[in-house]
């Protein structure tokens, strides 16, 4: 199976931006997460139930409001009369495709039950490491800072997301095939599963073969570095944050039919991979201090 038509079927349910699907099958092929930064309505819920339906997988949405609770995300254990013990009941976290929806209208104490899922694919409850599935992937989705009722997140926690992005509108023709079929439902209640899940497995494998010649590695070190010591820039990205651009280049040089990466999947991962992990002075934009440092280093040919 090529991971295209993944990309393929997803399409014929979201009609948004090709780019915006690419980039969550690059983040899931890299065993990473995705964050969604959008304003409400442009698809972020059809992309996710519709990348649950085309890889199989279990869906659960975790609608956060400021009165969720950590237990509402991992589960709880309640006492059961009848076995005269406590049974635990899994939280929705337990499943294949989470969306976090309005991850950034939950309280941060909420928001921080997620940062062990995210980074160790558990979650430790009342003392106890539980495991969530093997295919765990999380798309969570946040509002623009400046609406009202929103908590910013923490900067280990958007650590723990190896992409970010916004879905961007239609182009004309996209939306107005969306008006006339009345939305996706129905084209969402069509979609299956691309492959089986050992084929799934199989494809996520393969991306962690694809080769990196060490001048691409040294290019991709260069850019995690520059950002450290860039103008404006308060805290730059983190040794995980390279690997996580590594690990998505492989996704992308995959998902392009090639088995090495080129100086131009990193290039094209950078402002993605690194941006929501930068802190920066104010009035300075992390994507434009990526693209400097683009600019001004040699790319290896």
């Amino acid at each position: 199976m090529k991971p295209t038509t993944l990309v393929t079927e997803l399409a014929t349910v979201y009609r948004g931006p090709v780019a915006a699907i690419e980039l969550l099958v690059i983040a899931w092929l890299a065993r990473g997460h995705a964050l969604v930064e959008d304003i409400p309505g442009v698809g972020k819920t059809t992309l996710a139930r519709a990348f649950a339906a085309a890889t199989g997988g279990t869906f659960r949405r975790l609608q956060c409001t400021p009165d969720l609770m950590p237990s509402d995300v991992t589960g709880v254990s309640i006492w059961d009369e009848h076995e005269r013990r406590f049974r635990f009941h899994p939280g929705p976290v337990f499943t294949e495709v989470l969306l976090a929806d309005e991850l950034n209208r939950t309280p941060p104490r909420t928001q921080a039950a997620l940062l062990e899922a995210l980074s160790e694919n558990q979650v430790t409850i009342e003392g106890e490491a539980k495991a969530l599935p093997s295919r765990f992937f999380c798309i969570a989705t946040q509002n623009p800072h400046d609406q009202v009722g929103t908590y910013p997140l923490p900067d280990s926690q958007r650590d723990r997301f190896l992409v970010c992005s916004s879905l961007g509108y239609p182009a004309t023709e996209a939306e107005f095939d969306l008006y006339r079929h009345d939305g996706a439902a129905r084209a969402l209640d069509r979609l299956r599963p691309v492959a089986e899940p050992a084929r799934l497995d199989a494809l996520r494998a393969s991306c962690a073969v694809v080769r990196l010649d060490e001048r691409v590695r040294h290019y991709l070190l260069a850019i995690v570095r520059a950002t450290r010591g860039a103008r404006r820039v308060v805290q730059g990205a983190s040794p995980r944050a390279g690997l996580g651009l590594q690990r998505a280049a492989q996704a992308k040089a995959l998902l392009a039919g090639r088995d090495f990466v080129i100086p131009e999947d990193i290039q094209a991962l950078a402002i993605p991979c690194l941006a929501h992990r930068l802190a920066v002075r104010p009035g300075v934009a992390p994507a434009t201090v990526i693209e400097t440092v683009i600019e001004g280093l040699p790319v290896p040919r």
